[in-house]
């Protein structure tokens, strides 16, 4: 049988012949999918994906790209919505396709499922796959929210069958977080029309919509009685081998169907009959092959007419980077098979002594190959005391980036991806310089679950390197293999299970990999499965050995979520909280008007400068919060416009912190203890507290925190809180909101506090003086203005710096700590600041109370307006990392003073507010690029991909 409109053998064709198996629907079945057999009580037949990397090795840009164009697919279909999914893949086999399919989404965090329970790690659900070889998948997330929320979820698996896993998660996950909207995803949806009825009235009863998006449709026709034939076919051809179910099984019947264009005399004939002591058959060698004269050519220069599995899918004559990109087709077009390269079958012209004489003995299943063995590749008799040619094995380091998730198993988000396409280049380059200079075929060998890195770094591979580059993975599904064009699974490597699995030892597979001609084989393992089990003599490294000349194993650090709060253990009492540090010993400000919950770190040498921290940042090499940038100096310049900011919006300003005031002694306490999250949030705690004690005559506790994008807030100043206060009575309070981001942070951090601690009560929800970002319900306005606040750092803040992590000075009881700059007395402007504000409040009482009475009886609720246009920025300007745009125009400045600006956004006739955005953009030479309809006044984009040599002009992101 071949695929319509071309000569080649369909690779499902020995299977639909033997067993009656029919794949009826889209024209593209045939070139997406395979046919194969496996001992499995469910179901014997395998449909094998050419597109999806785990079975058969296929070029790394096709992979991704198939995936990637999927998600953009989603995205289009979600619209707006695409900016709250979440994104969920099915172990093992499809965890780089899910990858791949939120890449393209490029604004959704990614998760998938695993068979891998992780020590100290909740499941937040779990589910069985009905037809799998292994059925039970775990849901580990780091982040305890990321499967909460209304947004849709996107389900992403390599095919639908039945569309029973699909049942099962959406069951077990909207039962705990019920949602509106389900998007399922596949590369082949295969269903039934009764089980895709089965899935509508699934989504009627639970009143959820439920979108599919796939790549090609059809269905599998299955004759009475298939699953006894396949089982019977599949023991007499494991029989063919006795005592090893790991046989590659012969394929007499379609033996004549593979010629070779320049076969020798002595490969132009094949024995119809091969004798019992030669079971195996294959593509390119006869049962003559077994004694080969020092004259034959070697099997690697024989090409068949009929591609393997291997070439079944290739790219047209794009190059690797071409062959798929967002805006393409289907991912059907961007993978038409194209004709085999001559240098596809090309190895050495002299096979090597152990080729030139080959025992009559039957060769091993392992050793068969369907294109044409290597000199290594010998076949061999199947002992143990037999001498193999094995190749060698060499490590290499990637440098894999501190902290970095290797995958999905607990959450992988957009930052995190930014994360590892800064650093590929990198890794790809040391992989490139480890391979043989001479390597015309290269593989790069995921592992199960393990497939989006290694998929990044083939993929990245491919475009600097000349060798052709494959990729594939290994599996714990075991398969058939028979040497055959028309059957999927041509060969199959066999070796023990390396990463202590939970389920015990077992065999382990990787398929196609013998006998497909890699010069060097990359096997990229996670440092779980880096195992003795692994450098074993069996094990596979040296199992690729026997098969190519050159194998290189890199090990990806395996990432374990560490919690945010650790509880002391039963029976220890937590160290003693020291009290809170307050002016003038530490901070300009008086005493009584804050309290800060921190650590003093003046002595010791913090600050970097802001292009060395941006690059660590960036990198992975360094967190922001473990050093401080150089204190922004002002120019007598800037100095006048922030005076005369302050003289211009102090009314606004005091009309801002008088509702935001009233809202909270309305709706949150009548005695609320303010917390300001350090420390911007601090001179607005300090003017919340200052009009509670002008308006109602209170003198409220104030007290600031720090907290940490990225690793919460300070533990231990919750506990000090909850010693000494109800944590009902706390209200956290912060300048303003951007995109959200530390509302976020806060919300999970409080709840993990809480699972951790036991300690409940605090809430999340932040009252700020401005909310341009609709992230909270508790603000003054929604106006994005200039608070004068946020044109300076330390000296308008009580001469504090911005607040520091470091394991090395932050212990497990202590508080996160600060700088207290003493030295920049002469130019602190804090209590002008405060002054200045509280100085109008008389003026603007009224207007408070007419403001307070009108937001009350308004809407107020969140909308994350703010959060789905830094979203869609980030696209739109190429930077893929929602964490470099900053918008509104506090955090715009921040950019300016603290960051390495790229470029600002400005809201196109915007006014006085922006004058000192625009002189520090002037001063440090970032264009200023105004833009119609922008939803806040500025927005600052951080320089993507920062290195000290990149530049980024060009109004997109950096190519470096």
């Amino acid at each position: 049988m071949n695929i319509a409109g071309t000569n080649r053998v369909w690779s499902g064709s020995w299977v639909a012949e033997r067993l009656g198996v029919e794949l009826l629907g889209d024209d593209r079945l045939t070139e997406l999918l395979g046919l194969a057999l496996r001992r499995n009580p469910k179901r014997a037949h395998l449909l094998v994906s050419n597109v999806l990397g785990k079975h058969v090795p296929q070029a790394p840009s096709v992979v991704y790209g198939s995936g990637f164009t999927l998600g953009r697919r989603v995205r289009e279909l979600l619209g707006d919505e695409a900016a709250a999914a979440v994104v969920l893949g099915y172990a093992e086999t499809a965890t780089g396709l899910g990858h791949s399919v939120a890449d393209g989404l490029g604004v959704a965090p990614y998760l998938h499922s695993t068979r891998r329970p992780v020590p100290g790690v909740a499941p937040a659900g779990g589910f069985e796959e009905a037809h799998s070889h292994a059925t039970s998948h775990l849901l580990l997330p780091e982040d305890p929210a990321l499967l909460v929320g209304d947004g849709p979820l996107v389900l992403v698996d390599d095919e639908f069958s039945t569309g029973n896993t699909v049942l099962n998660t959406i069951r077990d996950l909207h039962e705990r977080y019920p949602r509106r909207r389900y998007v399922v995803v596949a590369l082949v949806d295969m269903r039934s029309p009764g089980d895709a009825g089965r899935l509508d009235a699934f989504a009627r009863e639970i009143g959820a919509r439920v979108d599919l998006v796939a790549a090609a449709s059809g269905t599998v026709r299955l004759p009475d009685g298939v699953l006894e034939r396949g089982r019977r076919l599949v023991a007499e051809h494991e029989e063919r081998v006795p005592g090893t179910g790991r046989a590659t099984a012969s394929a007499s019947a379609s033996a004549d169907a593979v010629r070779s264009e320049s076969a020798s005399p002595v490969d132009a004939v094949r024995s119809e009959n091969p004798s019992p002591a030669d079971p195996l058959r294959f593509e390119s060698a006869p049962s003559a092959d077994a004694v080969r004269p020092d004259s034959a050519p070697p099997v690697d220069a024989v090409r068949s007419e009929s591609p393997s599995p291997v070439d079944a899918v290739r790219p047209d004559s794009a190059s690797p980077v071409d062959a798929v990109r967002p805006d393409s087709a289907s991912p059907v077009d961007a993978v038409r098979p194209d004709s085999a390269s001559p240098v596809d079958g090309v190895r050495s012209e002299s096979p090597s002594p152990v080729d030139a004489v080959r025992p009559d003995s039957a060769p091993p299943v392992d050793a068969v190959r369907s294109e044409g063995p290597s000199p290594a590749d010998a076949v061999l008799p199947d002992s143990e005391s037999a001498s193999r040619a094995t190749g060698r094995v060499d490590r290499v380091d990637l440098r894999w980036p501190q902290g970095l998730p290797d995958g999905g198993r607990h959450g992988f988000t957009p930052a995190h991806r930014a994360r590892l396409e800064s650093a590929l280049p990198a890794m790809a380059a040391r992989l490139a310089e480890a391979l043989p200079a001479d390597a015309r075929r290269v593989l790069v060998l995921g592992f199960e679950e393990l497939m989006y890195a290694p998929l990044r770094l083939a993929r990245e591979l491919e475009q600097v390197v000349e060798a052709e580059v494959r990729y594939s993975t290994t599996t714990r599904s075991p398969v058939l293999a028979v040497d055959d064009p028309g059957y999927a699974i041509r060969t199959r490597l066999v070796f023990p299970a390396h990463d202590d699995p939970a389920d015990g030892p077992g065999e382990r597979y990787a398929y196609n990999v013998a006998g497909a001609g890699f010069d060097a084989v990359v096997a990229v393992v996670d440092s779980t499965a880096d195992t003795p089990a692994l450098r074993a003599p069996d094990g596979l490294p040296a199992r690729l050995a026997e098969h190519t000349p050159h194998v290189l194993l890199a090990v990806v650090p395996s990432y374990v979520p560490a919690p945010l709060y650790v509880a002391a253990p039963p029976g220890e009492r937590p160290a003693m909280l020291p009290e809170p540090l307050r002016g003038p010993a530490f901070s300009s400000y008086p005493p009584d008007d804050v309290g800060w919950l921190l650590q003093d770190l003046s002595d010791i040498t913090l600050e970097a400068p802001t292009e060395e921290r941006e690059e660590a940042v960036q990198s992975g090499g360094a967190h922001y919060a473990e050093s401080l940038p150089v204190e922004y100096q002002p120019s007598e310049h800037y100095q006048q416009l922030f005076h005369a900011a302050l003289r211009s919006s102090a009314d606004r300003l005091a009309r801002a912190v008088g509702a935001v005031t009233e809202i909270v002694l309305a709706e949150r306490s009548q005695r609320p203890v303010l917390v300001s999250l350090a420390r911007a949030g601090t001179p607005v705690g300090v003017l919340m507290r200052r009009w509670a004690r002008f308006r109602h005559g209170l003198d409220l506790p104030h007290y600031a925190v720090s907290i940490v994008r990225g690793r919460g807030i300070d533990a231990n100043a919750l506990r000090w809180l909850a010693a000494h206060h109800d944590p009902a009575d706390v209200v956290f309070v912060d300048g303003w909101t951007g995109k959200g981001a530390i509302t976020r942070e806060l919300r999970d951090a409080l709840a993990e506090f809480e699972a951790a601690e036991g300690i409940t009560g605090f809430d999340p929800e932040i009252a700020v003086l401005a909310d341009p970002g609709a992230c909270v319900r508790t603000y003054g306005t929604r106006e994005d203005f200039l608070i004068p606040s946020a044109c300076l750092n330390s000296t308008v803040s009580g001469l504090i710096s911005r607040t520091v992590l470091r394991a090395d000075l932050v212990g497990p009881h202590d508080f996160h700590g600060a700088k207290f700059y003493r030295e920049l007395a002469g130019a602190d402007v804090s209590s002008d600041f405060l002054d200045a504000v509280a100085a109008r409040f008389g003026e603007v009482a009224d207007a408070v109370d007419t403001q307070v009475k009108a937001l009350l009886a308004g809407d107020r609720a969140p909308t994350w307006e703010g959060w789905a246009a830094v979203e869609r920025i980030s696209e739109e300007y190429g930077i893929h990392d929602v964490n470099l745009v900053k918008p509104g125009v506090g955090e715009t400045t921040r950019v300016l003073l603290r960051r390495v600006p790229w470029k600002i956004l400005a809201r196109a006739g915007a006014g006085a507010d922006l004058d000192h955005v625009r002189l520090l953009a002037e001063q440090r030479g970032v264009p200023v690029e105004e833009v119609d309809e922008l939803p806040y006044t500025c927005v600052g984009l951080i320089h993507p991909r920062f290195t000290r040599g990149a530049t980024g002009a060009d109004g997109r992101a950096v190519a470096v």
